[in-house]
């Protein structure tokens, strides 16, 4: 993959982004509602899936090394905390969500809607699975039972990432075109 300046300032660019989406937050019980999926969704549907996927995974290496940019804090000891599944699902949803959208040169609402969905679909798989395993099997304890995990992690955050998915759509659906012409120059 040969990447240009202007993909690496657009990189670094999503990758603040989802930092700084991860301060904006409603908190919620167990797990709070943010603008990652947002930005995360952007930079699939924007980048593609290779890039999109570089960008949040700058953003983890950044978090990991110790530099508080998750909702909690950053450093490796974040590995053990029950919500980084969701920040591991983020990489691979933006792939998917590239993977999807840029199957056309210019793609309806529809497609980067559903790309959006199926890149939620990655995200809460990877989050769930993670947060049950951690609360029950490696934390102090404390554990989650299914219902629980499914009612805090996944039906209290769903509209705000439902809406997030439809807004991504709307955006990229006019950007797209604008970053493509930009390409060609």
């Amino acid at each position: 993959m040969k990447i240009k300046t202007r993909d690496i300032c657009l990189c670094a660019m999503f990758s603040a982004l989802i930092a700084v989406g991860a301060f904006i937050k409603i908190p919620i019980p167990v797990c709070p509602i943010t603008l990652q999926t947002l930005f995360v969704m952007m930079a699939g549907l924007l980048l593609g899936a290779k890039k999109g996927a570089l960008s949040v995974l700058i953003y983890i290496v950044i978090g990991l090394i110790g530099i508080p940019v998750f909702t909690q804090g950053g450093g490796i000891g974040y590995v053990m905390v029950p919500t980084f599944g969701y920040i591991i699902g983020f990489a691979f949803g933006a792939f998917v969500i590239g993977l999807i959208a840029w199957k056309e040169e210019r793609p309806k609402f529809l497609r980067l809607f559903a790309a959006g969905l199926a890149g939620l679909a990655v995200v809460y798989a990877f989050g769930l699975s993670y947060y049950y395993l951690i609360s029950n099997y490696i934390a102090d304890g404390s554990g989650i039972g299914l219902l629980s995990l499914f009612y805090y992690c996944f039906l209290l955050v769903i509209p705000g990432d439902l809406l997030s998915c439809a807004a991504a759509a709307l955006l990229a659906r006019r950007l797209i075109p604008v970053l493509r012409r930009m390409e060609d120059k």
